[in-house]
């Protein structure tokens, strides 16, 4: 579109454009303005004086409109100060063409102009859709990666004939712990992950172990322990997620050191670890064992009361007391 109140150097333009461009011209800002809202032209040549406002106002509200903003302008002048150019390129001008025209001028730039623009959108849009892509890739392999945890933590749960659900419900837990505390989405997000995967390292501990009804002896309570040391190693292979091994290795550390592996104390114990502990051990008492029901709630409630500062560190203790006077059903529990 061309905008240019003497009727002379409109039938100009025409004149050397036509025939390249579809072409439309008008006399008036306020046209030029109409024209833009209707059919957003791919480039507007504008003059700096028309009939009813100034071209500077034009260029104005056309770059304060966002629906308008990219669209390329050459301002026209008979200015021929470097002053003028300065001004339109100032006021948002993609070019300055210079009265009385030069017809090879005004068409070079008029293409320059428009190739650019041509290859300014599809970039744009070969962007969009190669984000659009990457996007899918990650979803896909967002989706494959919790499924394939997801079944793993399953593998792990069927080995225990009385724990089905425990790592699904641990990593619940933990989860919600996390909500509580105002952790970010992706925080709980990789808290869950871990808990999902905390005892992975049973897949190399005997199932005869494992489902033993009867008290196990020293040694097979130190193959039981063993679990936390076989589950870091196997998930220090998860290179993108190096986190997943300290839900692994250090659930059953204990907040006084009395713990294992490693008989770490306090802080010296990774924070995810510590709220997987509670998590972990409030699923053990309300999930049914061969020798007994889910405990009563005010029993639970009571244990994780008296582990503060022994077993569970007691800001993550407290956090599940609290779930659990807001439990007032008691619907947290195996089914």
């Amino acid at each position: 579109m061309a905008v240019d109140g003497r009727t002379e150097d409109r039938t100009k333009l025409e004149h050397v454009l036509a025939s390249r461009v579809n072409f439309f011209g008008v006399a008036a800002g306020s046209a030029a303005l109409a024209y833009v809202e209707q059919k957003r032209p791919d480039l507007v040549l504008l003059s700096d004086d028309l009939p009813d406002m100034d071209g500077f106002e034009v260029l104005r509200r056309i770059r304060e409109d966002e629906r308008f903003k990219d669209i390329p302008v050459i301002m026209m002048t008979m200015d021929q100060t470097q002053k003028a150019e300065a001004a339109s390129i100032m006021a948002g001008a993609f070019e300055i063409v210079r009265k009385p025209f030069v017809p090879i001028i005004v068409v070079k730039k008029v293409e320059q102009v428009l190739e650019l623009e041509y290859l300014h959108r599809h970039l744009r849009s070969e962007v969009r859709r190669q984000t659009h892509l990457a996007e899918e890739r990650l979803a896909s392999s967002q989706r494959l990666f919790e499924e394939t945890v997801m079944a793993l933590a399953k593998t792990i749960d069927a080995k225990d004939a009385y724990t089905r659900g425990h790592s699904q419900r641990v990593g619940r837990y933990s989860r919600h712990i996390a909500y509580k505390l105002g952790w970010t989405e992706e925080e709980q997000q990789k808290l869950y992950f871990m808990g999902l995967l905390h005892d992975i390292g049973k897949i190399g501990v005997p199932e005869a172990i494992i489902n033993k009804p009867d008290r196990l002896t020293d040694e097979e309570y130190n193959r039981i322990k063993e679990h936390t040391v076989i589950g870091s190693e196997i998930l220090e292979l998860v290179a993108e997620f190096p986190e997943l091994t300290i839900g692994a290795r250090s659930h059953h550390e204990r907040f006084d050191g009395t713990g294992y592996p490693d008989g770490k104390k306090g802080s010296e114990i990774p924070i995810y670890a510590r709220i997987i502990a509670v998590a972990d051990a409030y699923d053990a008492m309300t999930s049914k064992r061969s020798y007994r029901d889910i405990l009563p709630q005010n029993v639970v409630r009571a244990e994780i009361a008296k582990g503060r500062n022994s077993q569970f560190d007691p800001e993550f203790a407290d956090v599940m007391l609290q779930i659990i006077d807001e439990d007032e059903d008691y619907m947290l529990h195996e089914r």
